[in-house]
């Protein structure tokens, strides 16, 4: 897999609703590969490959662009600027951050009370986010107003670091399904496949809705990010899934019940192509198969997704073992589904 184009795609900003920047790299990557690019009015990538043979079902496969983040939401007189959360991020994942904020990547930093003043109830507790305020180090609001507005969006800043057979990094969910759309376009297919790079995902399965409309496929993949809780304090089923298990096979989440001959024929594939694969021992979460599936006169749907641990913060951790397993399992699956079987 290309880990350069990796560490491009994470580190570029692109939080729900401002996804140029990313949407600019994959469509500098995929325009050669492509057949037939369509940009539509949210900002969906729709890119259509030609295979050596038609498919018995058209398919759609999916990963989204935008990231958590934050947005400005006003700048007070002492030049601290109020935010808002765009997407579910927990109050313990902000408070003290570091961040950029806008277009122009101002670094700020998430205030916070030292620890020496803390009182009573205060010690021990993360505020929240209405309670928080950003400091980008301007003396009164009209200095901050040269280099940010409200609307203006924010996002974590993080390392990225791929050694030791493990990558760190903010928004892996879901660049690396962005990724993973990437390597498979430039693979010779054997049916034609339409790849959607949707927006939105993260604020309410919108992108991926409008997507899937127009495309109308009969089934459709979608590549994520899922959530592994193999860490200290979390046992047995609570664990979700496992770093170092594989690529993740849903069969049902908080907005999908996903295709039961298609979870099954994920599981009946890896085992015959040695691909690790393992499933979600808890049912939680959702992605955009949430919007897919119901498209329409509806679309059979399987998700299959890279463990990682703590999602939506400023570093999440993948292996690249699990990373090599999902594209393994996309590419196989992508083309029994095209063929008719499942």
């Amino acid at each position: 897999m290309d880990m350069s184009l990796l560490r491009k795609l994470c580190t570029a900003g692109g939080i729900s609703g401002d996804e140029g920047e990313v949407r600019e790299m994959i469509l500098s990557r995929i325009t050669p590969l492509a057949d037939d690019i369509k940009i539509d009015n949210l900002g969906n990538i729709i890119a259509f490959k030609k295979g050596t043979e038609r498919p018995e079902r058209k398919l759609m496969i999916s990963a989204h662009m935008d990231e958590v983040g934050f947005i400005v939401t006003d700048i007070q007189s002492d030049g601290l600027l109020k935010f808002a959360c765009v997407g579910g991020i927990n109050d313990s994942a902000v408070f003290a951050r570091q961040v950029f904020v806008g277009r122009k990547k101002i670094p700020g930093a998430v205030c916070c009370k030292p620890v020496h003043l803390l009182k009573g109830d205060e010690k021990g507790k993360n505020p929240p986010v209405s309670a928080l305020t950003i400091d980008i180090g301007a003396k009164d609001r009209d200095e901050a107003m040269k280099y940010v507005r409200p609307g203006d969006s924010i996002i974590f800043d993080s390392i990225y670091d791929d050694s030791c057979g493990r990558i760190i990094s903010k928004a892996i969910d879901d660049r690396f399904g962005c990724l993973v759309l990437t390597e498979l376009m430039k693979r010779d297919l054997r049916y034609d496949m339409t790849f959607a790079f949707c927006v939105q995902e993260e604020v309410g399965l919108r992108g991926s809705a409008a997507a899937a409309y127009s495309i109308a496929p009969d089934s459709a993949i979608v590549i994520e990010a899922t959530t592994a809780a193999d860490i200290p304090g979390n046992e047995n089923e609570k664990r979700v899934c496992l770093e170092s298990g594989g690529a993740v096979v849903s069969f049902m989440d908080n907005a999908t019940i996903y295709d039961k001959g298609y979870y099954d024929l994920a599981m009946e594939l890896a085992a015959k192509n040695n691909i690790p694969v393992q499933t979600k021992t808890v049912i939680a979460g959702g992605n955009d198969a949430g919007a897919i599936h119901k498209s329409r006169g509806g679309v059979r749907t399987i998700a299959v997704s890279v463990p990682c641990r703590y999602l939506h913060a400023n570093a999440s951790l993948i292996k690249i073992s699990d990373a090599q397993a999902v594209l393994d399992l996309a590419a196989v699956l992508a083309e029994n589904i095209a063929a008719g079987k499942g």
